[in-house]
């Protein structure tokens, strides 16, 4: 017997999802909550409010993290929905938060359609995944997984000093170690793309395979410094010179290696950085994104041949390894399920990668779990301009809701 399609409420989620802008909404309407602030503990407070209207138990583990149950027929693992509540500064109103309100949708539409779920849904809040104010991003989630140890974590501290501990406890959210998430039937994060390839290619859905595996470097490059009038051109170590020939070699040897790998140099450090003096020193770092691992070999060989590169310039380089990550695949059979909802639906849909990080990589090591992104407006996120219109919001989460129905019919 074919599944009856049930839609949610579009206008609905257009108004939680301006609701949830409100707290810490900008002068150009984008937003700045960052994690643990009091537009955050604002945040907080009417998102549980929210969630015990719609009859949801409420449970915060011991990094604040929020899981908010609609119970189930049967005891089973839940259903998980959700992402974070936090921005960066003068972010976008759907960064994040668009997870989170898809899940309260999903809750509604299930309510006022009288469908007990056979399974608890949960919807959770992870905190500090923007890493906007306590470094690194994706905190609470690395330390749920186990890729960060949790007391190196409470002592991180803002730029005032204030520790994330101290951050948690005058929040109210510290919570107990016995509320964190274990297990799960699935776990399904609905993000915006923060990238332009939805909207170029003119398609609605993307289901992500992966997170791409990843490398950063720091590239030191050493000359001599001199007077920059009396020093001869042929007689210098410059080592500003050196570099910029260096980046321009990084750029062809990277560029072929193949057309889906993505490189920056996103930090650049000139010394003694005065304009009477030839540099004697510049460090920059170079970072490079890929799903396939021997791709990302490849850029390393690279590295480790630029000593040899700059030899003719006279100056002298060296390179250290910052750290990596290795591709995230999601669960297919999850995967699966949103592209068949997505089909079923009629919305047009593709398999795609996300370069950026998100909770659901670390939370994959614990459930099954996969991601949905829908596009961004001229691919522009974590700025005030970040906009997805508002059908495509509305079409993802009728995916997520579609696949939430058919993991209950199973």
């Amino acid at each position: 017997m074919q599944r009856q399609k049930i839609l949610i409420n579009g206008e609905r989620l257009r108004n939680q999802l301006e609701l949830f802008a409100n707290y810490g909404r900008t002068e150009n309407n984008g937003v700045t909550r960052l994690s643990l602030s009091q537009e955050d503990r604002a945040v907080r407070d009417y998102f549980c409010d929210c969630c015990k209207e719609l009859g949801m138990s409420i449970a915060v583990d011991d990094m604040g993290c929020i899981y908010a149950t609609l119970k189930g027929i049967e005891q089973q693992p839940p259903i998980l929905l959700g992402s974070h509540l936090d921005t960066v500064k003068k972010g976008g109103r759907f960064d994040g938060v668009l997870g989170v309100a898809a899940g309260l949708e999903v809750v509604r539409t299930l309510v006022e359609n009288n469908i007990k779920p056979r399974v608890p849904i949960t919807i959770v809040n992870f905190t500090n995944e923007e890493g906007a104010r306590f470094e690194p991003s994706m905190m609470a989630s690395g330390v749920l997984s186990g890729k960060f140890e949790k007391s190196i974590m409470l002592k991180k501290t803002d730029t005032a000093g204030i520790t994330f501990e101290e951050a948690l406890q005058a929040t109210g959210y510290a919570g107990e170690a016995k509320n964190r998430l274990k297990e799960a039937t699935a776990f399904l994060e609905l993000h915006i793309e923060q990238g332009p390839i939805l909207e170029k290619e003119n398609i609605t859905i993307g289901v992500v395979e992966c997170v791409v595996g990843m490398v950063c470097y720091e590239i030191e490059v050493t000359g001599e410094s001199n007077h920059a009038g009396t020093t001869p051109m042929g007689m210098r170590k410059d080592a500003l010179f050196a570099t910029n020939n260096l980046i321009s070699e990084i750029c062809q040897r990277l560029g072929a290696i193949d057309d889906e790998l993505v490189y920056t140099i996103g930090r650049v450090n000139v010394f003694p950085n005065i304009h009477t003096v030839i540099p004697n020193k510049v460090v920059f770092t170079l970072e490079a994104r890929h799903k396939n691992p021997d791709m990302i070999s490849s850029v390393e060989e690279v590295i480790q041949g630029l000593p040899q590169s700059i030899a003719k310039a006279d100056c002298e380089v060296k390179a250290v390894k910052l750290w990596d990550r290795d591709t995230v695949w999601f669960d297919k059979d999850t995967c699966n399920a949103l592209e068949q909802s997505a089909e079923s639906l009629g919305y047009s849909h593709k398999r795609m990668v996300s370069g950026a990080g998100h909770d659901a990589q670390f939370i994959a090591s614990l459930v099954p779990t996969a991601m949905l992104f829908v596009p961004s407006v001229n691919g522009k996120s974590h700025c005030e301009e970040e906009l997805t219109a508002w059908e495509d919001c509305e079409k993802g989460v009728n995916v997520l809701l579609d696949t939430v129905l058919a993991l209950l019919a199973n």
